[in-house]
């Protein structure tokens, strides 16, 4: 039985069995939804590491300007983040996902337009404040319909949609750029923006028509389902009011040590998370692949493995009720498959199966660590606490990008921006290490 079960709720198998039935009817009904909601928003974060393998010669980018481009979506992040969580808190999802959605959809058709290296930052930084408390929002969304005991492997469903829009966005923006080069007199970077935008904002235009922002209002759940979750979520509540954060005010969360804890943690893994996301076609042309189609298909195996080994480490994480080395020995794998791929310039194969252990590292990190801040904070205060996390944090996806680029622009090599990253990694993994086991392990 989980650790935030009281005693009361010991059951039998008939029941448990009921139990595992009514998450599964939860999960069957939204998760599909935020899972598509959050490929779009991926999609259309990361396509310029395709689109770079055209732009960067039509507007006259350095590949330090690019990396500076692609981590200034960060910074509108950071702007935006914790007031679009607090405001999901008084408005609902439906009404918070669909504005976001809409917003980054036409910012990123926007980018086609772009002539200019400017526009392109500030459309980055614009893209980053429009997309700025989605994740986290889904996060804190999460809380709303699964107890703990759940929510790890949910997290992992939810984060794999990162991996399959690579597995499915890598061939398909390939094959834009290659295949619709020159028609209506566009560049195919251009026309994948276009394509790649649109259906951001048919999705979230349907938001408010397809999802629900709590148990209570879910017409789709009987009186009885309503109250066990109702019954669940209340018992995970009171055992969060006994740990470290109890009392803490939604200003006071800003100032706690065990968020800026997971602010350094969060910094490592966006460090590894962006810095893959964004060079990987690069770090594959580098191993001597030019067309942007086959760079596309071979940048869908890393890919193909991080979504395996979310679901993998989020069903184990659950079962076992252990969530400090699900999420340390992932970094490790991060350091580990990056610092050996630079080892292997002249092995396209070996090369590929090392980044893509680093990037199932990387993806499963990120994945796994989402678990960590909703178990010690409630309601406004972990709203405001995941989106500051994540907005302080994700300044790793700032520097990552932005510092790979000026490594190659310096040295005509990637490599030590690799080290880099991987050297991290290894700094994630013992900060996760010391993470008090008694409250993370549930």
């Amino acid at each position: 039985m989980s650790a935030i079960e009281p005693s009361s709720m010991t059951v039998d198998n008939g029941a448990a069995h009921e139990r595992r039935a009514l998450y599964a009817k939860v999960a069957w009904r939204i998760m599909p939804v935020l899972i598509l909601c959050y490929f779009f928003a991926y999609l259309d974060r990361v396509n310029i590491g395709y689109a770079k393998l055209q732009m960067l010669g039509d507007l006259g980018m350095s590949e330090a300007a690019y990396g500076l481009g692609a981590g200034l979506f960060f910074i509108g992040y950071l702007l935006f983040e914790v007031p679009s969580n607090l405001l999901m808190t008084r408005i609902g999802a439906r009404k918070t996902i669909c504005r976001i959605m809409v917003l980054w959809g036409l910012i990123s058709i926007a980018f086609a337009f772009v002539d200019k290296p400017w526009q392109f930052y500030l459309l980055r930084v614009l893209l980053g404040a429009a997309e700025a408390g989605f994740y986290p929002g889904i996060i804190l969304f999460l809380t709303y319909w699964f107890p703990s005991h759940a929510r790890g492997r949910m997290t992992a469903i939810f984060f794999a949609a990162v991996p399959i829009s690579g597995v499915l966005g890598g061939p398909v923006s390939g094959m834009i750029i290659e295949r619709l080069h020159g028609a209506v007199g566009a560049h195919g970077w251009q026309w994948l923006f276009i394509l790649e935008g649109i259906p951001s904002v048919l999705v979230g235009l349907c938001i408010p028509f397809i999802l629900t922002d709590k148990p209570s209002q879910a017409t789709w759940l009987s009186a009885d389902e309503k109250n066990r979750i109702s019954a669940d979520l209340e018992a995970e509540h009171r055992f969060k009011e006994t740990v470290e954060l109890k009392g803490t005010s939604v200003s006071g969360v800003f100032a706690k040590g065990m968020v800026w804890y997971l602010i350094a943690i969060c910094l490592c893994q966006t460090l590894a998370l962006n810095g893959i996301a964004f060079w990987l076609p690069t770090l594959i042309k580098s191993l001597g692949v030019s067309g942007a189609f086959e760079i596309g298909m071979l940048s869908a195996i890393p890919y193909l493995a991080a979504a395996i080994s979310l679901v993998v480490f989020g069903r184990s994480a659950d079962r076992r009720m252990e969530r400090k080395w699900h999420t340390a020995i992932p970094f490790l794998m991060v350091s580990a498959g990056l610092a050996a791929s630079v080892h292997a310039h002249g092995n396209l194969s070996g090369a590929l199966l090392l980044l893509a252990v680093a990037t199932a590292g990387a993806y499963t990190v990120a994945g796994m660590f989402w678990a960590l801040p909703s178990l010690f904070l409630n309601g406004t205060r972990m709203a405001a606490a995941i989106a500051f996390i994540n907005s302080v944090g994700g300044l790793g996806g700032f520097f990552g990008p932005s510092l790979i680029g000026f490594v190659k622009d310096t040295t005509g090599s990637t490599d030590y921006g690799v080290y880099f990253i991987a050297a991290t990694s290894i700094l994630g993994a013992l900060l996760v290490a010391f993470l008090p086991r008694n409250v993370v392990n549930r």
